[in-house]
């Protein structure tokens, strides 16, 4: 019996070593990945840059 509680307990903690190891390399990955947003509110055309464009559009 004894010795069925101990193999009970070292799966119980190789779980928890695990699962905090999964928490801390997600909690990681997360603060890392750059969040920018919508790429089409932040688009800027090259002819916006160019001083010889004429815009069609009236004001």
């Amino acid at each position: 019996m004894k010795k069925a509680l101990k193999i009970i307990a070292i799966v119980a903690a190789v779980a928890g070593v695990l699962a905090a190891t999964y928490v801390i390399v997600k909690k990681y990955v997360d603060s890392k990945r750059v969040v920018i947003g919508n790429d089409a509110e932040n688009y800027i055309s090259c002819s916006y840059c160019d001083d010889s464009f004429v815009s069609e559009t009236v004001a």
